[in-house]
């Protein structure tokens, strides 16, 4: 059936694959997450500052 290269090049693209979907899931899922929240924080961060502008003057 396999010779063992074969086998060896068979599970080396394999775990090429299987990095490539893990990967993919990581970058349409938790990278939007991240950034979304790191925008809100900036963004309240920045109302904050206006806010406290406007009471010191």
């Amino acid at each position: 059936m396999f010779e063992f290269d074969q086998y060896l090049g068979f599970l080396a693209a394999l775990i090429i694959l299987a990095i490539g979907f893990w990967l993919l899931i990581f970058l349409t899922a938790i990278i939007p997450y991240w950034v979304g929240g790191a925008l809100m924080e900036r963004l309240k961060e920045i109302k904050e500052g206006k806010k406290n502008d406007r009471e010191e003057a």
